[in-house]
């Protein structure tokens, strides 16, 4: 009988990939890091219930270049994958963390499982990380728009944090199949990172933000610096369901996750592409 990939693998093939999966090495990834204090009531309005805001509108960027040399198989080159994410501070009852609005990524791979699993809002990007001397700069560029930017000069070593957690929070959903609402109710999912630190350094720099239509992080400006910092850091990560969310309230903040709302709702209004002839 033929081998075809497509049909059913074994379950024992199934369990060794989740055994596997288990086992990863630690990811290293070198980057720029940078909280800033924001208007408040921006803030405010980006959060899905049941999410609030904290006492501090903070704002927080990181865009990372991140080590694959520990794989050598085929479908990782060993090159850097590019990662970033910028969040906005928030409480969940009384627990407080970080709720993501984007998430770039350089790669179609390391979108799948976030997106699928966690919820994560990733989306396909341009994330780049230089050093020259003291000078370090972080980008994070989609459809032509660099729309942020962290940069500046090292300015002396820190201490590196003891290993510590960090929480956040997504939505995770599925439009409906009719284009009307979800296929079932939203759900909030709770993340923990624990978070090692190999090295870190101040920088004494700036964060740019510039105006994008697809990506209106320019939206919660910088108002006051709180911190830039370059290193080293791995973590871990393991997530839980906390809530299903009332679908009428999250419906609104379904544009968050694309580029454009519409696009949810093309099957409603395109042919099956299956079904198009090379006539049409």
């Amino acid at each position: 009988m033929p081998r075809v990939r497509y049909g059913p693998r074994d379950l024992e093939a199934v369990a060794a990939a989740r055994e596997s999966a288990a086992k990863l090495p630690d990811l290293w990834s070198t980057g720029v890091h940078a909280v800033w204090e924001t208007d408040p009531d921006a803030l405010a309005q980006v959060l899905p219930p049941p999410l609030k805001p904290t006492a501090k509108p903070y704002v927080r960027a990181t865009i990372n270049q991140v080590d694959m040399s520990v794989f050598d198989d085929h479908q990782h080159s060993g090159a850097p994958l590019g990662a970033a994410a910028i969040s906005v501070a928030c409480a969940h009852g009384g627990e407080e963390g970080w709720y993501s609005l984007v998430m770039p990524m350089t790669t179609e791979r390391s979108l799948i499982g976030g997106r699928e699993v966690f919820g994560e809002p990733k989306k396909l990007a341009e994330v780049v990380v230089d050093r020259d001397g003291e000078q370090v700069a972080g980008t994070v560029t989609r459809h032509g728009v660099t729309f942020a930017e962290i940069r500046g000069r090292i300015a002396g070593a820190l201490e590196p944090p003891a290993p510590y957690v960090k929480v956040d929070w997504y939505l995770k959903f599925l439009p409906a199949v009719d284009g009307s609402g979800f296929d079932a109710d939203p759900l909030l999912v709770r993340c923990l990172r624990t978070e090692k630190t190999r090295s870190l350094n101040a920088v004494e720099g700036e964060v740019i933000l510039r105006d994008s239509d697809l990506d209106p992080i320019a939206d919660l400006p910088v108002l006051r610096l709180v911190e830039i910092t370059y290193g080293e850091k791995t973590s871990d990560q393991r997530g839980e369901v906390v809530a299903r969310l009332d679908p009428q309230e999250i419906l609104p903040y379904v544009h968050q996750r694309y580029d454009d709302p519409a696009q949810v709702h093309d099957s409603v209004l395109l042919k099956d592409p299956a079904e198009v002839s090379d006539a049409d």
